[in-house]
């Protein structure tokens, strides 16, 4: 039989805030979690995700969002 934690057990386990585990228990990223009423209940064994976000501090922007940003820019440049 499974034995499962809290968010509040995992955080403490991982060294991630409980909404970081909520979060990622939204996305599907840990594996074998069930949802109970409001409350997530993540297996004992289940390994810590590893972390997708960009931390280079860099966001790489596609051209077309590039000159949607610029184009906003010179609009409201030429209302004030």
């Amino acid at each position: 039989m499974n034995k499962y934690i809290s968010t509040e057990d995992a955080s403490l386990k991982w060294g991630i805030s409980k909404r970081r585990i909520t979060f990622l228990c939204n996305e599907g990223r840990i594996p074998g979690i069930i949802k109970i009423g409001r409350t997530w209940a993540i297996p004992q064994n289940a390994k810590k995700p590893a972390d997708a976000r960009i931390t280079s501090g860099e966001y790489i922007k596609s051209s077309n969002e590039e000159e949607l940003e610029v184009t906003e820019c010179q609009a409201k440049k030429t209302t004030i």
